[in-house]
């Protein structure tokens, strides 16, 4: 080997890892509130300024049950909103407010086209006063995506793109891909990462820490112990003391 060549260690730089691994390039994070997703995550959370692409048979309402967690950190650190573009759900302000996601830092815009969806998501990304955007975006091309996810990278923005199933072949700038199933207790598939795909679905609980806190609080405290019944003597053991008091009186 020349004396001017040597090897260089994967290990030492900062941007390459080995394919069995995870990566470990320090970016920054947003923690997803689940320890055990945390631990599957490059960096240990959500991407900041990267797409986050969700996959589901059907939307609904428990993607919060995922993603919650992390918007309610997101917005303690940073002022801003939370943007939703064309959800196919209403989000209910009380219950969200209690996990730490204030109604009033939540902003949803209607849109029916796939284009005007595709314009509404970047323009907020691209507003300094958000702080993540959650998109339906059902029909989007690989090159549209690609728009949005260089449009939360040059903000540094959390964004959070929803699609069908029929996506999963598709190609796909997302930083991290998970596909969603269950209602209760979710079954998370994270099949792109940096890294090796995860084998084994990923299970998380159906409360979150903070709800099953608030659930445990309402039941109130717990019901005083049972009296403790007193054995019966048998007749033929019990003491005639008294009887035998009585008679001679």
């Amino acid at each position: 080997m020349p004396s001017h060549l040597r090897l260089i260690e994967p290990a030492s730089l900062p941007n390459v890892w080995r394919v069995p691994e995870l990566a470990q390039a320090q970016e920054a994070v947003v923690s997803t509130g689940h320890a055990a997703l945390d631990a599957q995550l490059p960096g240990g959370g959500w991407p900041v300024g990267s797409m986050v692409e969700v996959l589901q048979a059907r939307s609904g309402p428990h993607v919060w049950q995922l993603l919650l967690p992390g918007l309610a950190q997101a917005v303690q650190k940073q002022a801003g909103l939370v943007v939703l573009v064309s959800s196919p759900f209403d989000p209910f302000g009380p219950s969200l407010g209690a996990q730490g996601l204030p109604g009033e830092r939540l902003l949803c815009v209607k849109a029916d086209k796939p284009a005007a969806r595709l314009w509404s998501a970047e323009q907020c990304l691209r507003c300094a006063d958000v702080v993540a955007v959650l998109a339906w975006l059902p029909q989007a091309k690989s090159a549209e995506l690609r728009r949005l996810h260089m449009a939360a990278q040059q903000h540094d923005k959390l964004l959070f793109v929803f699609r069908g199933l029929n996506a999963r072949q598709d190609s796909s700038p997302a930083r991290v891909r998970l596909l969603v199933e269950g209602v209760d207790s979710l079954r998370l598939h994270i099949f792109k990462r940096r890294g090796p795909p995860l084998e084994t679905p990923l299970v998380l609980p159906a409360w979150s820490q903070r709800v099953a806190a608030l659930l445990d609080a309402r039941k109130g405290p717990a019901p005083p112990p049972a009296p403790v019944a007193q054995p019966v003597i048998p007749l033929h053991r019990r003491s005639h003391v008294l009887d035998r008091t009585a008679a001679i009186t």
